[in-house]
């Protein structure tokens, strides 16, 4: 492989991965804030049609990104409905959503199927992309594209660095406490989840609008549960769910690629492995946690166990304590 190939799968990654960051800082957000959202991939492929829809009858790519955005935020409006007003199970609630909202995409969509739109237009930074090497990689993409490289440490800053963030993070760790020192815990839940579904939304739109443009039937079904496991994947800290995007991304670029130096081996597999590969590694991250594997990995010879729980103790990471927990007022 050329270095020229090399470049353009590298820039084939981050353009890849965008859709995903949204989609996976959107679900960060949310269950930062203590709620679980398992509406991900209905929400996505529910806002991915509406997406493509409005864009289709109004010749307008803004609009499509607003009207996905706005499904986004409808779906979690009912999730904090059901979840947070009424305190039903947010799990539960969560599937229900996912499953009626894929059924939604399929038979409101239907029309849609195989018709031309619009995409959003090629916007190559002047200058910049004529760099050696980061121009081809990172300033030959769109507007999409670029939001996505700034969301991830905008995200993080607003976490780890501000006041409010403080505030979000609380909400998923130590509600009660919170409430007792005057913070409005569920507006603020309401108010976070709602964010997050937008930033869902126009990930959903980022796939029929940029990526994969046009709508088909399930167009992107399994993209959020990938999504959902790589949020966990990344301990929902930004950076490293940034990775675990950027990671399936590479994934997929590779197993695309393979298809053309394994001609004998069915495309099925090539489409499938980057899921595949994607769920072993969500394995190993809990897999510190999990006493049989603990058990297994102290049986193997020294050499060899003491580095690989080190490696285990680093990816092992904790949930926000409270994520799942309906907030009761004291």
């Amino acid at each position: 492989m050329d270095t020229q190939q090399i470049l353009i799968n590298l820039a084939a990654i981050l353009a890849g991965a965008a859709p995903l960051i949204f989609a996976t800082m959107g679900e960060t957000i949310t269950e930062r804030a203590g709620v679980v959202n398992l509406s991900l991939d209905g929400k996505m492929l529910l806002s991915a049609m509406t997406g493509f829809a409005v864009g289709v009858h109004t010749q307008n790519v803004l609009l499509g990104f607003v009207a996905a955005a706005g499904v986004g935020m409808l779906v979690a409006l009912v999730l904090c409905f059901v979840s947070l007003g009424l305190r039903l199970s947010q799990t539960a609630v969560g599937f229900v959503l996912a499953l009626l909202c894929t059924d939604l995409s399929s038979f409101l969509g239907n029309s849609y199927v195989r018709v031309p739109g619009v995409a959003v237009p090629a916007m190559p930074i002047p200058v910049l992309q004529d760099l050696p090497i980061l121009g081809k990689i990172l300033f030959q993409h769109d507007l999409l594209i670029y939001a996505s490289f700034l969301l991830v440490p905008l995200v993080w800053w607003f976490l780890f660095r501000t006041r409010a963030g403080l505030t979000l993070r609380a909400l998923g760790e130590r509600p009660t406490t919170a409430y007792a020192r005057g913070v409005p815990v569920l507006p603020l839940q309401l108010f976070y989840v709602l964010l997050g579904g937008a930033l869902v939304g126009i990930a959903g739109a980022a796939y029929t609008l940029d990526l994969k443009q046009g709508w088909s039937y399930r167009h992107i079904a399994g993209t959020g549960w990938i999504a959902l496991a790589i949020v966990i994947f990344g301990g929902w800290n930004p950076w490293r769910v940034a990775f675990g995007c950027y990671l399936f991304g590479a994934l997929q670029i590779f197993a695309t690629r393979s298809q053309n130096l394994l001609p004998n081996i069915p495309t099925q597999i090539f489409q499938v492995a980057p899921f595949a590969l994607m769920i072993l590694i969500l394995v190993l991250v809990n897999a510190g946690s999990n006493p049989t594997l603990q058990r297994w990995i102290e049986q193997l010879p020294a050499p060899l166990s003491k580095p690989v729980q080190q490696v285990l103790a680093r990816l092992n990471t904790a949930a926000p304590a409270a994520l799942g927990q309906p907030f009761r007022r004291p």
